[in-house]
């Protein structure tokens, strides 16, 4: 049984829920960062109260750092996090693969590495990075892939798709927490040949879901959207499609468009806590002094504690003495924003004016390249 209900289509973009044993997910849905079973500074109700649906935690870290052992011992990630809505468990290949001097070798059984924490060799396998996760005990639980950099040479990237699909058909059966759905992952960069053959060889699998990975990696912003434009309709429409790594407003109105249902990223919190608020204008760096003595709220019309409260000028004072209010406040506004883009996303696309609520949210957007760049970052 599929564990997705599409509710609404307009154009390609898509309304739906992804139904988990911790919940339902609304979609398109962004997922909050919670890199170590935590989005930073934030406890887990003011997470939900910003419009959150589900988190992201990262199994690379969750491993090394306290270990899927003792997460299993205390009750899974649910009870140990005190996060009780949907989970999902990134499966670390990101990490492996980015953090590019700890790489020791990679064959067809897996890949070895050195720990970020302590340099000490360690070794994940498909089979392994699955059983990680069941630990864990997350709702949604990704494939352990090869993610090469935008740079990466065709052969790279070749290789990739090769060995991805390997490993995808090593964990598609591979033991499960209660309920746990698996999501495999398409590769392939911007080549459509090898982008084309990586969506077919993965979803020929059947997994619950399936993600478009390795874009979002250094390529052009134009790269990226015109290859998820013709890459997403080639994903089931009866499975949740995920956009791995992003976080900016222009950047998720784009996927949207093309039909992706989930998206996340660590660039809402980690602004904040260089003291740079989203807002619908673009990007506001409170650290500016021309925000000394303005006493406007953020955004006005928000509803987050951060423009509800306080002036721009008091949020500046707070991020210039790196007061942990500050850090806090601006965190939740910048998920507030993101998940109030969302929500407008899903109420257009049932209402059939997609296309206006697009061209309005992005006609808002500043082009000042010091406000307002596009780059996101992944944990």
């Amino acid at each position: 049984m599929t564990c997705f209900t599409l509710e609404a289509t307009d154009g390609a973009a898509r309304a739906g829920t992804v139904h988990t044993v911790h919940g339902d997910i609304p979609t398109p849905a962004f997922m909050p960062v919670g890199t170590k079973a935590t989005v930073k500074t934030l406890h887990p109700q003011e997470v939900r109260e910003t419009g959150a649906a589900v988190i992201l935690a990262n199994s690379y870290h969750l491993h090394f750092r306290p270990g899927e052992e003792l997460i299993e011992e205390l009750g899974g990630l649910h009870a140990f996090s005190g996060w009780n809505g949907p989970i999902l468990t990134d499966s670390g290949g990101f990490q492996v693969f980015s953090l590019r001097d700890t790489l020791l070798h990679v064959d067809d059984g897996g890949v070895t590495f050195r720990s970020v924490y302590d340099g000490v060799a360690d070794r994940f396998t498909p089979a392994g990075v699955a059983e990680i996760q069941r630990r864990l005990g997350s709702d949604i639980a990704m494939c352990l892939d090869i993610c090469p950099p935008a740079h990466a040479t065709r052969e790279e990237h070749e290789d990739a798709v090769r060995r991805t699909t390997l490993w995808a058909g090593q964990q598609i059966d591979a033991p499960r927490a209660p309920g746990q759905l698996r999501f495999g992952i398409a590769q392939g960069g911007t080549d459509p040949e090898l982008r084309r053959r990586s969506i077919e060889e993965i979803v020929a699998l059947g997994f619950d879901g399936n993600a478009l990975g390795g874009l979002a990696v250094g390529e052009s912003r134009a790269e990226m959207l015109e290859t998820v434009e013709w890459a997403a309709p080639l994903l089931p429409t009866d499975r949740p499609r995920y956009f791995m790594g992003l976080g900016d407003v222009e950047g998720i109105i784009g996927v949207i468009a093309a039909g992706i249902d989930m998206f996340d990223c660590v660039l809402p919190t980690r602004n904040a806590r260089t003291g740079t608020a989203m807002t619908m204008t673009g990007r506001m760096n409170l650290r500016n002094a021309r925000y000394a003595r303005d006493p406007r709220p953020l955004e006005e019309g928000c509803g987050c504690p951060a423009c509800t409260g306080f002036s721009r000028a008091f949020l500046r004072h707070l991020v210039n003495q790196n007061e942990i209010l500050g850090l806090r406040l601006l965190s939740l506004h910048n998920l507030w924003l993101v998940h109030r883009l969302t929500a407008g996303a899903r109420d257009a696309i049932r209402c059939g004016v997609f296309d206006d609520f697009r061209a309005a949210t992005l006609s808002g957007l500043t082009r000042d390249p010091q406000e307002d760049s596009w780059m996101h970052f992944r944990s």
